[in-house]
């Protein structure tokens, strides 16, 4: 199965933001773009222009790997989003924010989306009870998504729900840390979707050229 291997820090300088890849470490003196906050290579501390394509197209690849998705995955989403009626944009973020291994990532069971499809593809969580290993699963209003006893004592999960207050509180979500519950109470709401920052509109002008 096709994946980035590189390294994550470097794409949070290559888009000239944090975009949370490395969970705790990103909050931490240890976090790359904080010493080097500028995009890697030799010419990276030049002042480069952007053209209108090339803003919408680092928007897109900023979004994509957020939430650690590839090229093929991601176009998908939006044309799923484009045959929708709304925003396209904001239909596009729904779909993203509702993929299984985001929620995971969301309800502080683990520190980072790398570590939530880890837990998954080894069959740690559950959805209604029953166990789904697709990190690309879709959830629903009311589904219920939870950790099955033997991993909520891994030392990763443990440091995750640790660090799972640094991050916003999400209205749409509800948690039971302690069970390691989590249900989804209705769709993501737009204005809490802001760190790091998404401007979605150019990713669906990147794609209508």
């Amino acid at each position: 199965m096709a994946r980035y291997t590189g390294p994550d820090c470097k794409l949070c300088r290559r888009e000239a933001m944090k975009l949370y890849i490395k969970g705790d470490r990103c909050y931490s003196e240890k976090c790359a773009f904080t010493r080097r906050p500028y995009p890697p290579g030799q010419h990276g501390q030049g002042r480069i222009k952007l053209s209108e394509y090339a803003i919408r197209l680092r928007e897109k690849q900023k979004v994509r790997r957020i939430y650690g998705v590839l090229e093929s995955q991601f176009r998908g989403y939006y044309q799923s989003a484009a045959g929708r009626k709304g925003r396209t944009g904001e239909l596009m973020l729904s779909l993203l924010e509702r993929r299984l291994d985001n929620l995971v990532y969301r309800f502080g069971f683990a520190g980072s989306r790398s570590d939530a499809r880890q837990l998954l593809r080894h069959g740690h969580v559950k959805v209604n009870g029953k166990r789904v290993d697709v990190p690309s699963f879709v959830a629903k209003v009311g589904d219920k998504i939870e950790l099955v006893d033997k991993a909520q004592k891994f030392k990763r999960v443990e440091a995750g729900s640790a660090g799972a207050d640094r991050r916003p509180i999400l209205s749409w979500l509800e948690v039971d840390r302690e069970k390691f519950l989590g249900t989804i109470k209705g769709n993501p709401v737009r204005e809490e979707l802001n760190e790091p920052l998404i401007d979605e509109q150019l990713v669906v002008e990147y794609y209508s050229r």
